[in-house]
């Protein structure tokens, strides 16, 4: 493995914390796929796992709850034919949904009103373009 991933900061995925399990994969490989398990499931406890702050793990658990699966996130990787790179992809993948799900909430967005002058402005647009059009007609439609 090319060292540890990095979720944000100085916090990384704690590689005593990742459990991996290999099966064989499907689509292109020759005689070689039906030999080798080159398809990689990564899990990784977030419900009892240390390495994350306290306020990150709130904020992850609650955003994936629909992927866990007793607390444990999974992240499967198949599309290259060897099982290294099929290693890199999964815990890259993981390293960014966990990124991703424990990225602090967006500011409020603070509302604003539009100016007078310019709803104003659109009105009479409005009412300009809606005289023109009524002019087209033949009849007085007033």
């Amino acid at each position: 493995m090319s060292g540890p991933y990095v979720i944000r900061g100085s916090v990384s995925l704690p590689e005593a914390e990742l459990l991996w399990r290999f099966s064989r994969s499907s689509g292109p490989g020759g005689q070689h796929v039906n030999t080798s398990d080159t398809q990689v499931e990564l899990r990784f406890d977030l419900a009892r796992t240390e390495a994350l702050p306290p306020v990150w793990k709130e904020r992850a658990l609650e955003r994936l709850a629909g992927r866990l699966v007793d607390g444990v996130v999974t992240v499967r990787a198949s599309e290259h034919r060897s099982q290294w790179r099929n290693r890199e992809v999964a815990a890259v993948r993981l390293a960014s949904l966990l990124a991703e799900a424990t990225a602090p909430p967006p500011k409020p967005r603070k509302p604003t009103r539009i100016p007078r002058g310019i709803n104003e402005r659109r009105l009479r647009e409005k009412k300009q373009r809606s005289e023109t059009k009524r002019g087209r007609s033949g009849r007085d439609w007033r």
